[in-house]
């Protein structure tokens, strides 16, 4: 621990470790259609089944010689080939050349063996069949050889692998109808609160409406997951226990917003207690110390808080990850960036801080950021008007104008 930890508060980076060393892949392998493949993990490595390309064949539209024949060619003394047949994509010329031959030939169609070179349309002449070439190419110009992209048993992706648009043609190109891919994770939500309204009804005083779900469950859709909506949950202890009781029948994965700090009427605790366990539930992080994360029998727990911004950065910061380990992925760290602070930024030691902020690229070239403005955990308009985090060391106290900060870009989950 540091000089400036808080006093029973998990640092930021311990949190991580500890969810990570506790989790592993609760999802069962399947045989998926590699049209319906995107965004699952791989369970098994793919390694290739055969040469990409499979054939040498030709880089672009031109003529396929042997360079001997052209070797003393120039364009003050060109050189004439007789053209004895041609070679499409899918149409391969059979025959054989003999010296002073040629073949007209198109991008992506077979070269015969009897040559060993491409020289582009654009540097001959045609005439009565035959053609003139003005500069002898190098040996082996524009043919792409078998296996030059990858080769008959080379691993192509691991296991874990996420798979994006660009792995599926990959895969095609080698010829598998379906993959092994680890199954979608079941994840519950759950909000919690008498004053939780839904969207569309009337707030009566003291009301609010209940925005976490709407921003959990949007976040959720961009992973590959199987999302179960409970809705609002009052604060009542028998309707919590049931609903976590029916929840984690369901699901791999419980996520709950509110309840979760230390207010008289959060049971949320004593039910996890009661029904499982709780591994850590206060944290040196801002916004989002009361995060929880636990187990019931048959699923893992993350509550959330109830505060709006704390509710998105727990879920970003530390749900996102813990969930992709329970998915079969492999972890990705975060992409972050050292940029000038253009303003001074507010921040007492103790807690690793997530202040909201636009980044950008200044006329010098200069990765600079500034804030959004005001960072309470209830202002959400601080994370809609913003396009990364400016992370701010546990230790770290106010930022000066022209300091440098560690900038977090949002990734696809969020922009």
């Amino acid at each position: 621990m540091g000089c400036c930890d808080v006093q029973g508060l998990m640092p930021f980076e311990l949190a991580l470790d500890k969810m990570q060393a506790a989790l592993g892949n609760v999802c069962q392998e399947i045989s998926q259609p590699l049209s319906q493949a995107l965004g699952y993990a791989l369970a098994q490595e793919i390694k290739s089944p055969l040469n990409v390309p499979s054939f040498n064949n030709s880089a672009m539209d031109g003529y396929a010689v042997n360079r001997a024949d052209l070797i003393n060619c120039s364009a003050d003394q060109p050189v004439t080939l007789k053209q004895v047949g041609q070679s499409f994509a899918g149409a391969p010329y059979r025959g054989q050349l003999g010296p002073g031959d040629c073949i007209r030939i198109m991008t992506g169609a077979v070269m015969p063996d009897s040559v060993d070179s491409v020289v582009m349309q654009e540097r001959t002449t045609v005439k009565d069949g035959l053609i003139s070439f003005t500069q002898c190419p190098k040996l082996g110009d524009n043919v792409r050889l078998a296996g030059e992209d990858i080769k008959l048993g080379q691993r192509v992706l691991c296991q874990g692998h996420k798979l994006t648009p660009r792995d599926i043609p990959l895969i095609a190109s080698l010829g598998f109808a379906e993959i092994p891919v680890f199954s979608k994770l079941k994840v519950a939500v759950i909000s919690s609160g008498d004053e939780l309204k839904n969207v569309g009804e009337t707030l009566a005083e003291g009301d609010i409406y209940d925005s976490n779900r709407y921003g959990i469950i949007a976040l959720l859709s961009r992973l590959n997951v199987d999302i179960i909506d409970f809705g609002i949950v009052k604060d009542d202890k028998n309707q919590l226990r049931e609903a976590f009781i029916n929840a984690d029948q369901q699901a791999d994965v419980v996520i709950s917003s509110g309840g979760v700090s230390v207010g008289e009427a959060d049971f949320i605790k004593d039910i996890l207690f009661e029904l499982g366990s709780i591994n850590f539930w206060k944290l040196a992080l801002k916004p989002g110390k009361p995060f929880a994360f636990g187990k019931l029998p048959s699923s893992v727990f993350f509550g959330l808080p109830g505060n709006p911004v704390s509710a998105m950065v727990t879920l970003y910061q530390l749900a996102v990850p813990a969930m992709a380990t329970l998915s079969g992925l492999n972890p990705q760290p975060a992409i972050r960036f050292s940029a000038i602070a253009q303003e001074k930024f507010k921040k007492s030691p103790g807690r690793t801080d997530f202040q909201r902020a636009i980044y950008s690229v200044n006329d010098n070239g200069t990765l600079v950021v500034q804030s959004t403005g005001q960072q309470g955990s209830g202002v959400f308009s601080s994370m809609s008007q913003s396009n990364c985090f400016i992370v701010l060391e546990q230790d770290r106290g106010d930022v000066s104008a022209g300091e440098s900060v560690i900038i977090e870009p949002y990734n696809a989950l969020m922009d």
